[in-house]
């Protein structure tokens, strides 16, 4: 074969633009990228504050207002502080007998529904059975019941076997209004220990119902103080039930008791309100502390199976 023959000077590499030189690419705009990425991150950081602010408002005004001599709806820092307002919510009419009240309704119902929701999450989450999944929809379904839909009847049934402006069978009723959603959750929860667990148990002897109490609950600790702060804080802020399945001024909850700070003609005494509100918080704030504990601890299953 021919031998090809080189010009010298010439190479075989990439082309060269015209004029001798190489391509060069286009400078990108500075900060081009990054202020679009910055004004993503404002517009988010915008809007969580927006969400804060609804959340934060209404605290700051219940704290002003409580102790401002003259209170009013504005948000602004008071002239000069006071504790009328909650000297004169704190008498056994206003504040103490309606929190008694409401801890004796909402403490035993929420009693009633943990019990209840473990007992009926158990077989739902241990047995399978055909049904069991239609009837779990069944239950999450009748959460979805607006609570006026089924208060008539419900105030009817009361009247008929005397349960109306009892405290008992109030909180038979709040406690089954919670209770489907309470077994959903509890249901959801018990699935996450290990049946190895329970079968170990069984195998020491032990019967469903011990190894339910001993073995199952106590590590689902954090779904079970889960249920119990979500069941009563939906109670402890019902105002429909009471309102309607109580009469006697005597046995109506705070729930119901903070309406009598709404005077007539759009007259409200904001200060009392406020006063009231904060000492109507305690409750729930205090048992959420108790068991923040067992809500970030977390399921701690990793060694509990040995292989």
């Amino acid at each position: 074969m021919a031998a090809i023959s080189r010009t010298p000077g010439t190479t075989t590499g990439t082309p060269k633009a015209s004029g001798g030189t190489a391509p060069r690419r286009r400078p990108l705009r500075p900060g081009s990228s990054l202020s679009r990425a910055t004004r993503q991150r404002l517009a988010a950081d915008l809007g969580l504050l927006a969400v804060v602010a609804a959340f934060v408002l209404p605290l700051v005004w219940l704290l002003f207002a409580s102790v401002d001599p003259e209170p009013s709806m504005k948000v602004s820092p008071p002239s000069s502080l006071t504790l009328d307002n909650f000297s004169r919510v704190l008498t056994d009419e206003i504040t103490f007998t309606p929190m008694i009240n409401s801890l004796l309704l909402c403490g035993s119902a929420t009693l009633m529904t943990v019990t209840a929701a473990s007992l009926a999450a158990y077989p739902l989450s241990r047995y399978k059975a055909r049904f069991s999944r239609p009837y779990l929809l069944t239950i999450l379904f009748s959460t979805c019941l607006p609570i006026t839909a089924v208060m008539v009847p419900v105030y009817g049934l009361f009247v008929q076997v005397n349960l109306i402006d009892t405290m008992h069978g109030t909180s038979f009723f709040l406690a089954t209004s919670q209770l489907p959603f309470a077994v959903w959750l509890m249901k959801n929860f018990m699935d996450g220990v290990p049946v190895a667990l329970e079968e170990a148990a069984w195998t020491d002897g032990a019967s469903w119902f011990q190894a339910l109490t001993k073995v199952i609950l106590p590590l689902m600790g954090p779904g079970f103080a889960v249920v119990t702060v979500y069941s009563f804080i939906q109670m402890w802020g019902n105002f429909f039930v009471p309102f309607m399945l109580l009469i006697s001024p005597e046995q109506l909850p705070a729930s119901v008791s903070i309406f009598t700070f709404f005077g007539n003609l759009g007259s409200i005494a904001f200060g009392e309100l406020a006063a009231f509100s904060i000492l109507y918080s305690t409750p729930v704030l205090l048992l959420y502390i108790l068991i923040a504990k067992r809500l970030g601890g977390g399921f701690t299953l990793g060694g509990a199976v040995k292989g």
